[in-house]
């Protein structure tokens, strides 16, 4: 195990009927601004009941934060701060909310060209305090400092991650979730088992605590995915759900161990070109990712294979094999397609992320091997179709 240090200064309230905590959560004389997304916390009465217990606060209000959070949008979020002198960021959503709202903290504090700050994280010299009430258990933004942004006129994504932008407090109320549509609810658990999986499947190293707690996550998404896709209104299974998530990038499991995240990373493109789900473009790049690097992810494969997916008496090469197919179907059993084709995305994608990538001069993967060149080689592997 490699030597590293662990920080979270997160204070997570988790459990139904948590939001009245925010009373004593937020200071008085604060003035929040309370970011929100399309909408859907108005129907299912998130909003109603974050206002009810913020009644004596000062609330500023600022909505429409897309599902893949728009640099354009967070500017002018960052504009109604100033305007209404707001000194305190409430993120009621899910992980875009979240990750907008960290973003917004950090560029109200900054006087350069915001887009800066997401392309080189060290001019992050300051931002606003953040909370949040989760509403959709997906990117585990809830515990972490991490944010990625969007931005449509140059089709462009980057990622933002920095100590100050923490959040200060996470409600995680699993009664926000009931109301979550089948197409989220799949996306929520596919991110966060990748994720998972991005800190685990790399090569073998001597940390068998964090293998343990990788698998754990991986092991509950998987028993309690079908129970809420079969019963939306499972709420011990949505639960369970919302804990894993949050626990599947809060740090701890990749504490002193190699991380991969190539799949994020070209994922990422994927969403920037065609706007596809981040969940599904993971779900499209991942297998790919395991069979190009299969020689170098073949001995933390099978041991994947045989811990998780219990395949004993496999030997080392059909384990991993094994490995590969049964997360495919896994995330088959969710809806979600494994190919380009599955979701229309021409073959044409993977010479155009190549160069993309290749313009960057990106090295990705644990070991830095995959450049631009090897990304499109990996889509190739996944064009799918007849």
């Amino acid at each position: 195990m490699d030597p590293f240090d662990y920080y979270c200064p997160t204070r997570v309230v988790f459990g139904p009927d948590r939001i009245v905590a925010l009373s004593e959560l937020i200071p008085r004389e604060r003035r929040v601004l309370m970011v929100y997304g399309g909408g859907s916390i108005k129907r299912n009465g998130v909003y109603d009941a974050v206002l009810s217990t913020l009644a004596r606060h000062t609330v500023v209000e600022f909505g429409g934060i897309q599902p893949n959070p728009e640099y354009e949008t967070c500017l002018a979020a960052v504009e109604q701060l100033r305007a209404e002198s707001c000194d305190f960021i409430l993120a009621v959503g899910g992980g875009s909310v979240l990750d907008a709202c960290k973003f917004i903290a950090a560029a109200a504090r900054y006087d350069g060209t915001a887009w800066d700050l997401l392309e080189d994280n060290s001019l992050t010299a300051d931002a606003l305090p953040v909370g949040a009430v989760l509403t959709l258990p997906a990117t585990g933004s809830e515990m972490n400092p991490n944010a990625v942004i969007s931005r449509a006129e140059i089709e462009q994504k980057r990622a933002l991650i920095h100590p100050l932008l923490y959040p200060q407090f996470s409600i995680l109320d699993p009664t926000t979730t009931l109301s979550l549509p089948e197409r989220q609810t799949a996306n929520g658990i596919v991110d966060a088992f990748v994720h998972t999986t991005e800190q685990y499947i790399t090569r073998m190293v001597d940390a068998p605590l964090q293998d343990r707690q990788a698998e754990a996550i991986l092991l509950t998404l998987i028993e309690q995915a079908p129970k809420v896709m079969a019963d939306p209104s499972d709420l011990s299974a949505r639960s369970n759900i919302m804990w894993a998530a949050t626990n599947a990038l809060n740090g701890l499991i990749s504490c002193g161990t190699p991380q991969d995240w190539a799949t994020h990373q070209i994922g990422h493109e994927l969403t920037a070109l065609y706007h596809l789900d981040h969940a599904r473009t993971l779900a499209v790049v991942q297998p790919g990712v395991w069979e190009h690097c299969f020689a170098a992810k073949r001995e933390k494969l099978a041991h994947y294979a045989w811990r998780v997916w219990g395949c004993d008496g496999m030997g080392t090469d059909a384990a991993a094999r094994a490995a590969i197919a049964r997360t495919e179907e896994f995330y088959h059993s969710l809806g979600i397609g494994t190919t380009l084709a599955d979701h229309d995305i021409p073959a044409a994608a993977c010479d155009r992320i190549a160069a993309r990538l290749g313009e960057r001069g990106v090295a990705l993967g644990e070991d830095g091997a995959i450049t631009g060149a090897v990304a499109g080689e990996i889509l190739r592997l996944r064009i799918g179709g007849d």
